[in-house]
């Protein structure tokens, strides 16, 4: 496969556990996003790991000669312009398909934040499915995968568990995570 050998033998990387196979249906959530570089890492580690994983994007990036890769890739476009609701949309598609498994960046952009959004919890708990963390690692070259978390009735406990699972993890620009 040759995404799994540009991904472990040219670029040096390692992936730390599997996304679950069995599972149809969860949200994953990839962090730290701090370079565009995460993209193809990212993209690289879920062709390695053999599941077909979706993402949306901002709509800039499907415009233009490039945008039927990022589609053919399993993208989706999303104008953050306006204000819609974007979380019931994605609830839909889940409850509309019978496998279907969304990458999503809580922090929502590669610049600094104070907080994580909060759209990917709220996707999970109204499609009732679990989440899978997914580490950017460039300081050990890893991408680390949990297992499947299924949220409970306490969102200040979910949103600790995952922030200590993205404890001393380091994105390519650490400064800005």
């Amino acid at each position: 496969m040759l995404s799994k050998f540009i991904f472990t033998k040219i670029l040096g990387w390692k992936l730390n556990n599997n996304f679950p196979l069995e599972l149809k249906k969860y949200v994953v959530i990839a962090a730290p996003h701090t370079s565009w570089q995460d993209f193809p890492i990212g993209i690289l580690a879920r062709n390695t790991a053999g599941v077909k994983i979706n993402f949306i994007g901002k709509d800039s990036l499907f415009k233009g000669p490039f945008g039927f890769i990022f589609r053919s890739l399993g993208g989706t476009p999303v104008d953050r312009s306006k204000s819609n609701n974007l979380v019931d949309a994605i609830v839909q598609l889940f409850n509309s398909k019978e496998e279907f498994r969304l990458a999503l960046s809580p922090e929502g952009t590669r610049k600094k934040v104070d907080k994580w959004k909060t759209g990917f919890y709220y996707i999970a708990k109204g499609a009732n499915v679990p989440i899978v963390l997914a580490t950017l690692d460039f300081g050990n070259k890893e991408v680390k995968i949990s297992d499947p978390y299924y949220l409970t009735d306490n969102k200040e406990k979910d949103f600790e568990y995952f922030k200590s699972f993205y404890e001393n993890v380091e994105g390519k620009h650490p400064e800005l995570f």
